[in-house]
């Protein structure tokens, strides 16, 4: 069998402007994979004709070119057909432009991030987001965490180790990547006591573990990606508040994907907002800041000055920050709701307001461009918020004689185009796709189908109508 060259020969063979200003370590690592590759090629031929010493050279300059761009797979862009709006396999949500930009400035500039402007000491850790959460939501203080599982776990560690947390039954949820409530109370320390039935709970059910004091917490969580029905009841947020108080316990009040305008005003069922869970009681609110809320990934808590003072002194609070670049793009997202502007800039917020009618214009335009046919459906909020809450929507369906190909085609596409097949048939749900992107989804769908059914330039589109099958 033919042997490739050896390490130094093909190093020696490269352009020194492929090589210029790289580190020689990676250029040889680069060298070895591009050989190992050759070797494993050869292996598999019975009359092998090994690649000169130049064309090696060349394959090592692509491979290190790949290697310098390897981020733009995987953050290349892809668009969300699928009529979820939240997808957590898709980064959940888009960010408002305001909080692109926003990180942008705080990633490439310096930003007094812990220094006070006025003394120009050290202050507390960039205080814009907190700020806005307080005019926001009422409260007397709030923190930011790096999720809303980090803050969960800082507020539930307040009962501190060994103190016993309350929790309904029908509350001891997991809430996504198998972590489970009673895990994140055990993994602090804490105790849980699970009040209540699965089905039922009543603010009475709160007392008996109340009652000889050693209680520290009530644990309230929304259930956000799961919904009960039939032979249900559960406990009023003012009288669990009242119950804990009296007995010197503190409520701490999960609500996962958080909300802070009226989602019933959009339509949508009626989803608690913090300002609610605080003034029937709650002595900490937590929720996120990458589902309903609609910007980056972070843990939002808002409740009372001595408790978010007690968190921030934790140990655990370091782990569990966020770095300057979240801190300003999640500022840069409460702002538009303090300024009046969410429902206008926020993608999110902007998804759940457009009309039918209009995505069933796109529909019809894309379709007629693609051999597709404008259809209505349904679309969904996703990521684990207000489950079963569907929105009218309208999309695309493409026939082909292959779903699973058309739809890997897509996938692999550039850009990645993702959508759902239902009855057999690839579905491109237009909710959740911005109507700057119709151009580069037609554009996708006309290459992938090429891919998926191999006949070669598409037809001359036909024309179709809104809600044709």
């Amino acid at each position: 069998m033919s042997r490739p060259p050896s390490v130094e020969r093909v190093r020696a063979a490269m352009a020194p402007e492929v090589t210029a200003g790289r580190d020689d370590e990676a250029v040889v690592s680069a060298v070895r994979r591009v050989i190992a590759d050759e070797r494993e090629r050869l292996r598999g031929q019975p009359r092998p004709a090994a690649r000169s010493v130049e064309e090696l050279a060349v394959g090592t300059a692509i491979e290190l070119d790949d290697r310098e761009r390897a981020w733009d797979s995987a953050a290349s862009g892809a668009i969300n057909a699928t009529g979820v709006l939240i997808h957590t396999n898709l980064g959940r949500v888009l960010w408002p432009r305001a909080a692109i930009v926003a990180a942008e400035a705080a990633a490439g500039a310096a930003l007094l991030l812990e220094i006070d402007a006025e003394s120009g000491r050290r202050g507390r850790r960039y205080r814009a987001a907190e700020e806005l959460l307080l005019e926001l939501t009422g409260a007397e203080d709030a923190m930011v965490t790096n999720n809303n599982a980090a803050a969960v776990a800082l507020a539930v560690g307040l009962a501190g180790r060994g103190g016993r947390v309350l929790v309904s039954r029908g509350e001891l949820v997991e809430i996504g990547g198998g972590v489970r409530i009673p895990e994140i109370i055990r993994r602090i320390g804490a105790h849980l006591v699970e009040v209540g039935t699965t089905n039922r709970t009543r603010a009475s059910d709160f007392e008996a573990g109340l009652a000889d004091g050693s209680a520290r917490v009530v644990l309230r969580v929304h259930r956000s990606n799961f919904r009960q029905e039939g032979f249900v009841e559960e406990p009023d947020a003012a009288e669990v508040a009242r119950v804990a108080h009296e007995r010197g316990a503190l409520v701490v009040d999960d609500l996962g994907s958080g909300a802070l305008l009226d989602t019933a005003s959009f339509g949508l069922s009626h989803e608690p907002t913090p300002t609610e869970r605080l003034r029937q009681g709650s002595d900490l609110v937590t929720f996120s800041g990458d589902k309903l809320v609609g910007g980056p990934q972070a843990g939002l808590v808002v409740g009372r000055a001595e408790l978010v003072a007690r968190l921030r002194r934790d140990p655990l609070a370091r782990a569990m920050r966020p770095d300057k670049v979240t801190l300003a793009a999640v500022a840069a997202t409460l702002a538009l709701y303090r300024a009046g502007l969410a429902a206008r800039e926020i993608p999110l917020w902007r998804a759940i307001v457009r009309t039918v009618a209009s995505l069933e214009a796109r529909a019809t335009s894309i379709g007629a461009a693609v051999e597709g046919a404008a259809r209505r459906t349904e679309a969904t909020l996703g990521g684990g918020a207000m489950p079963g809450q569907t929105i009218p929507s309208a999309g695309v369906v493409l026939p082909s004689r292959s779903p699973d190909r058309l739809a890997r085609a897509l996938r692999q596409g550039r850009p990645a185009v993702v959508g759902r097949i239902e009855a057999g048939r690839v579905l491109l749900d237009l909710r959740t796709v911005d109507p700057e992107r119709d151009a580069d989804l037609v554009a996708a769908v006309l290459v992938a189908r090429v891919a998926a059914d191999g006949s070669g330039r598409p037809r001359p589109a036909r024309s179709t109508r809104p809600g044709a099958a």
